[in-house]
């Protein structure tokens, strides 16, 4: 569906184009949405920023989502997976916390420790490269939602259609290029989903930074 990340960006943008010449900021959500978000803001002429959730996996199986955190502590739980696998609250704020470190170390390197700017005068344009259960992209929208944007705007390449409701609950606007179904993951829908390394990350948040100075 996709030939890479670069591509999903071009075609992401084209649902974005109404937003061109707002005051816009994309808060990316590395490290595969910073290559996506990269191509959105140099097309609307915005920052791009980053910010750090982490998933909370099961215990016993860390690929199933439980949660997630926001870098600032939030944490969203998919109550729905925690009632079946009998997962307590107290079990998921210890796993929070060791996450936490992680996004910790993440902003150090992404952002040299700094918090996000004010966010409080631009529309907020949420993007990764796909998402699957939901989790990171909800905790990411409350702790951003926390910020006052004028308007916060989810939007991803690729996303499972019963997941959309769910991500206009805590959004003013989602936009999403291609819902299918069956949804395994997220890779299944590029010809290249390739990992990044934290140099590339770095790379195109400086090539977007040279852009708009």
């Amino acid at each position: 569906m996709f030939k890479d990340r670069l591509d999903a960006g071009r075609r992401l943008v084209e649902l974005l184009a109404d937003l061109k010449g707002e005051r816009c900021a994309v808060i990316a959500i590395p490290r595969g949405g910073v290559v996506v978000g990269y191509v959105v803001a140099s097309e609307l002429d915005a920052p791009l920023e980053v910010t750090v959730p982490r998933k909370i996996g099961a215990p016993g199986d860390p690929e199933l989502a439980v949660g997630a955190v926001a870098e600032d502590g939030t944490i969203y739980v998919e109550e729905s997976v925690a009632k079946t696998l009998g997962v307590r609250d107290d079990w998921i704020r210890i796993e929070a916390e060791h996450e936490l470190e992680e996004v910790r170390r993440r902003i150090g390197v992404y952002r040299e420790g700094k918090a996000l700017p004010d966010l409080s005068e631009y529309a907020v344009i949420i993007v990764d490269d796909g998402v699957a259960t939901g989790a990171t992209m909800i905790a990411t929208a409350r702790f951003l939602r926390k910020m006052n944007p004028r308007k916060l705007i989810i939007a991803v390449p690729v996303a499972p259609p019963e997941i959309l409701p769910k991500l206009s609950s805590e959004a003013d606007d989602v936009r999403c290029v291609a819902t299918p179904s069956p949804f395994f993951a997220i890779g299944q829908f590029y010809q290249d989903f390739s990992q990044l390394s934290d140099s590339e990350v770095l790379e195109y948040l400086s090539r977007s930074r040279r852009l708009i100075a």
